[in-house]
């Protein structure tokens, strides 16, 4: 009987690893397709300077793979779409991605199929070898830059930020606005996590769906799940703490929601663990995240990585994009004359 096997990547200068990954799954059935992310995707995922070799050209070299019967380029930032119209039979990630944490692997176990996480080897990355080249092309030079005082140098990291976010992250956080305000337009509710200061995060934009940002409009529903202190130690204790929040998306979300999950550092178990849980629901999940949030990014609907990888700036950045969240919010819903605010 034919099986066939599915798994997906970015596949942006393809390694041994790759290579050695794609033979396994292949032994797996008698046929495998594999998934890439379109040269759009990969972008979104990966940053504006990727990816290095274009959608057609790792079509082109998946193809000469003995191991690859197909290839298939797709949009989105997960395969799901994919995997739904395919129904292959085994699905296979590598084992950086834990069995919880691949998309498509209920549905694939819905319809009778099997999911592997299979081992990859160590020390082998495409963004790791590209990192590598890139840093031999800059030299060993020092910045020997210095200011006059620590306000001077934050503010100039703050601006650098918000300009680097406004260059390349603009799309990424339409799109997220345009997939909560669709939600809220259709009756659904926006749920929101996040731990330490995107907990905090997430109960300021919460509030200001709820209540107001800046404009009288009718309250929009939305929760923060940081907020009920019963439920996160009774989760903490019965459960783990991985699973203070995903139990709560279990228990409160329906089809057509959506979740915004917020981890500056892009690989918080509980955070990841919600956005699983809030797939399997019917849910559209937004992130927010810093440049190193790449596996969170492969996970979400629509994702917004902040080009920084430092916390305070970061923060700094989500707030912003919360409240540019809001406002498209009160354009949304709230009537204005030509001169600005009712």
């Amino acid at each position: 009987m034919s099986k066939i096997v599915f798994t997906n990547g970015c596949f942006d200068i393809l390694h041994s690893g790759h290579i050695e990954l794609l033979e396994k799954a292949r032994a797996l059935g008698s046929r495998l397709v594999v998934g890439i992310n379109s040269d759009t995707s990969v972008r979104s995922i990966k940053g504006k300077e990727r990816p290095i070799i274009s959608q057609d050209e790792r079509s082109a070299i998946l193809l000469g793979l003995e191991a690859v019967d197909e290839v298939k380029v797709f949009d989105e930032l997960t395969p799901e779409v994919i995997i739904r119209e395919i129904k292959p039979d085994i699905l296979v990630k590598g084992g950086d991605w834990k069995e919880g944490e691949i998309v498509g692997a209920d549905f694939v176990r819905s319809i009778g199929g099997e999911v592997y996480s299979i081992p990859l080897k160590e020390g082998l990355s495409s963004s790791g070898i590209i990192a590598r080249i890139r840093d031999d092309t800059k030299g060993n030079a020092v910045s020997t830059k210095t200011w006059d005082s620590t306000a001077q140098r934050v503010f100039q990291e703050h601006l650098k930020v918000f300009q680097e976010l406004q260059e390349q992250e603009l799309d990424s956080i339409d799109a997220a606005g345009q997939m909560i305000l669709e939600a809220l337009r259709k009756g659904n509710k926006v749920i929101l996590c996040g731990n330490g200061g995107s907990a905090a995060d997430a109960q300021h934009i919460s509030t200001e769906f709820v209540c107001r940002y800046e404009t009288k409009r009718r309250s929009l529903p939305a929760i923060a799940l940081t907020t009920d202190t019963s439920v996160l130690t009774a989760v903490a204790n019965d459960f783990s703490f991985e699973n203070v929040f995903a139990r709560q998306v279990e228990g409160l979300a329906k089809e057509g929601d959506v979740l915004i999950a917020i981890s500056t550092s892009g690989s918080s178990p509980n955070v990841i663990s919600a956005i699983m849980t809030a797939r399997s629901h019917g849910c559209k999940v937004v992130g927010l995240t810093s440049k190193k949030g790449r596996k969170m990014a492969g996970l979400c609907d629509a994702c917004v990585m902040v080009p920084s990888n430092r916390t305070s700036r970061v923060q700094e950045a989500h707030i912003t994009i919360g409240h540019i969240w809001c406002e498209m919010a009160d354009d949304t819903f709230t009537e204005r004359n030509k001169f600005g605010y009712k």
